[in-house]
């Protein structure tokens, strides 16, 4: 039966008695041309590792497992366990992690040698799942997902646009942003109420050239404490502030607190030239960079 193909998918959900779930984001794929799209624009290589995220009926996973070296997907929904078992049980370098992605250790996936993401990110959790992605001490080398055409306005924004965010400026930091096509609801079943976007991202380091993990976790937490005050001045936030962040330390995480004077804020802000009336969404990515690196010395 061919996943694209809607009286097969019904067939399909019919014989396992399975419902689409709202509270899951379950919206399946079933438009071959936006596969198409998606597998062309990951340009996936025999040589490659790939994680697939919300694998569903297995629409995406199949197509990988024929050209990847080793495909690893994620299904949180139990009811498609037995579904996809039976489906992939053909390749065998395809792994089914029954499990949330939420709680999945994807640390340990990318240390194992992951190196691409290819997914349609369930709707409900989407963005968190791609905050810990981007956030990731070894992020892949290239993310290929569809999410809502909401959140990729937000990931493409410029700085000053009122969609510009905390979400734009953490995935920017690392990544190259493109928007490769807009795709309708009737593209999957059930349709979902909104369109979404084939997004595709590229890593492009920028963080910090030693890939100092304690700067890291500083940027974060910085970044973080100001979007939460966005509305507010960047003088007015930052002054006299106390950004509390944690990095691990062996067995442990180290809890740190780093005091913001007033004097070393308005110092940095003299050395990059920025206005202390800036708001948050105003700051380039590379001046957000460069000004947590002053904070941070």
């Amino acid at each position: 039966m061919k996943l694209t193909r809607i009286s097969d998918v019904h067939a399909i959900l019919t014989e396992w008695d399975i419902r689409p779930q709202k509270s899951l984001g379950q919206n399946f794929l079933i438009d071959a041309n936006i596969l198409g799209i998606m597998l062309d624009t990951a340009s996936i290589t025999a040589g490659d590792e790939v994680l697939e995220i919300g694998a569903g009926l297995g629409v995406l996973t199949e197509p990988l497992a024929r050209v990847a070296r080793r495909v690893v997907t994620v299904e949180k929904d139990p009811r498609l366990w037995p579904l996809l078992k039976e489906r992939l049980k053909a390749f065998p370098n395809v792994e089914l992690i029954c499990g949330d992605m939420m709680k999945v250790d994807h640390e340990e996936l990318f240390r194992s040698g992951i190196s691409k993401v290819v997914a349609n990110l369930p709707y409900s959790v989407g963005s968190a799942i791609l905050v810990n992605l981007v956030q990731a001490e070894t992020p892949p080398a290239q993310l290929t997902v569809t999410l809502q055409q909401e959140v990729a306005k937000r990931l493409t924004a410029k700085p000053g646009h009122k969609d510009f965010g905390l979400l734009t400026l953490w995935t920017q930091l690392r990544y190259d942003v493109a928007i490769r096509k807009t795709v309708s609801p009737t593209c999957f079943y059930p349709a979902p109420g909104v369109s979404s976007t084939i997004l595709n991202l590229v890593r492009q380091e920028r963080i910090c050239p030693a890939d100092d993990s304690q700067y890291r976790h500083f940027f974060y937490a910085l970044t973080k404490f100001a979007f939460a005050h966005r509305r507010k001045q960047l003088k007015t936030i930052l002054c006299d502030a106390i950004i509390r962040y944690s990095v691990s330390e062996r067995l442990s995480d180290l809890a740190i607190e780093s005091h913001l004077s007033t004097e070393n804020v308005l110092a940095a802000f003299r050395k990059l030239g920025i206005d202390p009336r800036t708001r948050p969404e105003d700051l380039s990515v590379e001046l957000w960079r460069r000004l947590a690196n002053a904070l941070k010395d």
